[in-house]
């Protein structure tokens, strides 16, 4: 099984050249995740590597074990693309999204949201206009994460890669 567990810099020029040798394809929530079980869009099972807290972003590249490049991309999932009529309005319903500690992505003129019918309704009711998407989810880091975007501008391993590990898989029984 290949193993990811070192990320490419974006400022080693060499190294973002290296030819892409698979993808791997994931929702928000395992781009979370420290330890994980997946399967590269060719079917190939890898294991994932990381330090806790760390998020793969939509774009990354990871190296594996034997030399291979994967790139790292967001799945589409479940979102609402919200929207209002001025600034003010958007600013609200930010605010209120932070409120309640909701992860969102800020785009131009927009947030987008996990879909949340509870959430809909409340961003509905301060004026805003909540369209469902199936788009990929890339939320802002948070006030401690390290600044808004979203490479890690080090390299090497991403956290030390234990010899005998079980990694969860969705799926997998608990």
């Amino acid at each position: 099984m290949l193993t990811l567990h070192t990320k490419i810099s974006e400022t080693n020029v060499i190294d973002l050249r290296a030819p892409v040798d698979g993808r791997l394809v994931l929702p928000y929530e395992l781009r979370e995740k420290c330890r994980l079980r997946a399967r590269l869009d060719s079917g190939e099972e890898v294991a994932i590597f990381t330090v806790r807290g760390t998020v793969l972003r939509g774009g990354d590249l990871l190296r594996g074990d034997d030399g291979r490049v994967v790139r790292v991309e967001a799945a589409p999932e479940a979102t609402y693309k919200v929207t209002c009529a001025d600034v003010h309005a958007l600013l609200r319903c930010a605010f209120h999204l932070g409120n309640r500690h909701t992860q969102a992505q800020v785009g131009e003129g927009f947030l987008r949201i996990r879909a949340d019918a509870v959430l809909r309704d409340m961003l509905a009711g301060l004026g805003a206009t909540v369209i469902e998407q199936l788009a990929p989810f890339e939320p802002e880091s948070g006030a401690y994460g390290g600044g808004h975007h979203h490479h890690d501008h080090g390299h090497g391993p991403l956290a030390p890669v234990p010899l005998r590990q079980r990694i969860h898989r969705p799926g997998d029984p608990a």
